[in-house]
C-alpha cells in the first residue's frame, strides 16, 4: 500500500476501500478464517464486508462514518493478516 503508513502484504487500496482475497485449499478452511475475522471484527467493533466462496474470501475494510479510511481499517486489516502469520 503506497500511500499508508501501514505495510500490508496483499492488501489492494481502491478509492476508499482497502480490500485482499484470502485463497483456502477447502471450504473448511475458508470458513475457520471467515469465522477468525468475524470475531476479531466483533472484538474491535469494526465490521468488514466479507464475501465468502469455497476456497475464497474477501476482505474489505472502510468506515462509512468517516467517509473513508481511517486508521483502524489498517489495524484491522493488520489484524486479519496476523491470522495467517506461523507462531
Amino acid at each position: 500500500m503506497n500511500d499508508s503508513p501501514w505495510q500490508l502484504e496483499g492488501w489492494i487500496r481502491c478509492d476508499q476501500v482497502i480490500t485482499r482475497t484470502f485463497k483456502f485449499d477447502d471450504y473448511y478452511q475458508t470458513m475457520a478464517f471467515a469465522n477468525a475475522v468475524a470475531w476479531l471484527s466483533h472484538r474491535a467493533d469494526h465490521h468488514p464486508l466479507m464475501r465468502v466462496g469455497y476456497d475464497t474470501c474477501q476482505v474489505e475494510y472502510t468506515t462509512h462514518h468517516a467517509g473513508g479510511l481511517t486508521e483502524k481499517d489498517y489495524a484491522c486489516a493488520a489484524r486479519v493478516n496476523a491470522l495467517l502469520t506461523p507462531l
